[in-house]
């Protein structure tokens, strides 16, 4: 499998990127300014994750998806531990993410890859989507957010 930059000339793989963030006026709205990189196996597309510079010295990874085929792989913590290095490298001190009060799956991945709850913003996901989000039976109505400190 290989990790790579996509390219300006690429288009963004909506289909992938909705995956991870069901509004695609949302996805729209940040994913001209993130660096975006792909996962591929005999140039079949498998994922995408994408880096968002926020505050001074962070870094906030706004979306991370495998093709639903893929899943179950090993392509995921791939692409966080990619993700991971590629902040290092970028000289950020932090990678930042928010995930749904929902999703627990999610929560649990991350937090194996060492990232700590750090805040909840409470009705994010009222406030900016216009679709009610469910799963596993619950609201996805708050946003968890999550860091991880860098370390050189």
């Amino acid at each position: 499998m290989l990790i790579r930059v996509l390219q300006s000339d690429e288009p963004y793989p909506m289909e992938l990127l909705l995956l991870a963030d069901p509004e695609e006026q949302m996805v729209r709205k940040y994913i001209r300014d993130c660096v975006c990189y792909v996962a591929e196996e005999e140039e079949r597309l498998l994922g995408i994750y994408a880096l968002l510079p926020s505050k001074q010295g962070s870094v906030e990874l706004v979306n991370i998806a495998v093709k639903e085929t893929a899943q179950g792989k090993g392509i995921g913590g791939a692409l966080l531990r990619h993700a991971i290095q590629t902040a290092k490298q970028m000289g950020f001190c932090s990678l930042d993410l928010g995930t749904g009060n929902s999703s627990i799956g999610q929560l649990a991945f991350y937090q194996k890859h060492g990232f700590r709850m750090v805040a909840i913003d409470r009705d994010y996901f009222v406030r900016h989507y216009s679709e009610p989000i469910i799963e596993h039976g619950i609201p996805c109505r708050d946003r968890v957010l999550l860091s991880l400190e860098l370390q050189s």
